[in-house]
């Protein structure tokens, strides 16, 4: 990694032609034929409601305004800079007390750095941010080549931070984030001060494949952890997808807004909680839309799916960097949760909330910025 080291300034200036486009393609949207008896727009049963899609492309064509979250997104620093070949974007977001901590951001998908944008005013006072953004993923495109997985992606990103003059670093990551955040703390246990993860209760669906299976579950125990998995299965087409065939959806969201909006914006009525919401009502509409946006633009709805095919086949297995103080924040929880994924009760830090899910920075972002403080001022 010893090519050129520049870190240079960038802008977001989606040109008015992309806009122009994103507009005619949305009125001239190939709708589904309705299904009959489909008409309550919070039944995600069948996947997202058209009368709802409907609506929210409507407002995404004629009441959203790109201009104005633009300019919002331009008040923090911005930069780009190749890394092993790779364009990486990188927000930082610098704290006015020069001895603050530097914070890693790790996103996920169907996340951006977008996703930390109400977040980032509530760290600085204590926090140097930093959120790159993931091969792929938003401005860190196109895609250099194939290969780019999570010990690879992590590499880059301590990279990035030594760039920046930052030798020691606090990380912190939700989805597949918090496999780059964990990545990064086994990687460079000497770098990185502390990891903390976000987190909801679909994680409990990885126990027995990506964790393991505590011993001594009781039957009730079993039961509810099998509860979970089945409650999930419907929502994992997505995941079995962008594992396994990313070309093939890829030439679909590069092509459709609507198809990549319904794409996105399904995930925000099945990973938050409140079953009685549909996902603008969990999260904010306009950063929902800026979100979905930036995928539009950077057509990155396709090359972010290649991250999970690269991960899926990398033979990459979760490490946990056990001399590095972790602590987790759980959304929407789960009575189970720390029994399954904790049991010896070895991290030290873990905290349960009743609201969230699996956007915390977006639908939770004061819960999460205070659970981060106070995890890391415990081990400063």
């Amino acid at each position: 990694m010893t090519e050129n080291n520049a870190l240079t300034p960038f802008r977001i200036d989606v040109p008015q032609a992309d806009l122009d486009d994103l507009r005619n393609r949305l009125a001239h949207t190939r709708w589904p034929i309705p299904m009959p008896g489909r008409d309550d727009r919070t039944d995600f049963s069948r996947g997202i409601p058209l009368v709802y899609l409907k609506e929210l492309a409507q407002y995404w064509r004629d009441g959203f305004d790109w201009r104005a979250q633009e300019a919002k997104l331009n008040e923090n620093e911005q930069f780009t800079t190749v890394v092993d070949g790779q364009t990486f974007h990188v927000v930082h977001a610098r704290s006015a007390n020069p001895q603050a901590t530097p914070l890693i951001l790790n996103h996920g998908w169907p996340g951006s750095f977008v996703e930390y944008q109400r977040l980032i005013p509530l760290l600085t006072d204590e926090f140097h941010v930093v959120i790159p953004a993931l091969p792929g993923f938003g401005f860190s495109t196109p895609l250099s080549g194939t290969g780019w997985e999570l010990t690879r992606t992590a590499e880059a990103i301590a990279e990035i931070m030594t760039r920046l003059g930052y030798e020691r670093f606090a990380a912190h990551g939700t989805d597949i984030g918090s496999g780059t955040a964990m990545r990064l703390a086994a990687l460079y246990p000497e770098r990185v001060i502390g990891m903390h993860i976000g987190c909801d209760p679909r994680v409990l669906g990885l126990v027995g494949d990506k964790f393991p299976y505590p011993e001594g579950l009781s039957d009730d125990e079993v039961a509810q952890l099998a509860a979970v998995r089945a409650e999930d299965a419907p929502d994992l087409g997505y995941l079995q997808m962008q594992n396994h065939r990313p070309d093939t959806i890829g030439a679909a969201l590069t092509d459709s807004p609507v198809g990549q909006l319904a794409w996105i914006a399904e995930k925000f009525k099945t990973r938050t909680s409140g079953d009685h919401r549909t996902p603008d009502e969990s999260v904010d509409r306009d950063q929902l839309l800026t979100n979905i946006s930036l995928y539009w633009f950077t057509r990155s709805g396709a090359s972010s799916a290649q991250f999970y095919y690269e991960n899926e086949h990398s033979g990459l297995a979760v490490v946990v960097a056990s001399g590095v103080p972790s602590g987790w924040a759980v959304f929407d929880t789960h009575p189970i949760m720390r029994r399954a994924l904790d049991p010896w009760k070895v991290i030290g830090h873990w905290s349960e909330f009743t609201e969230g899910g699996h956007f915390p920075a977006m639908a939770e972002p004061k819960l999460l910025a205070d659970d981060i403080r106070t995890f890391f001022r415990g081990i400063s």
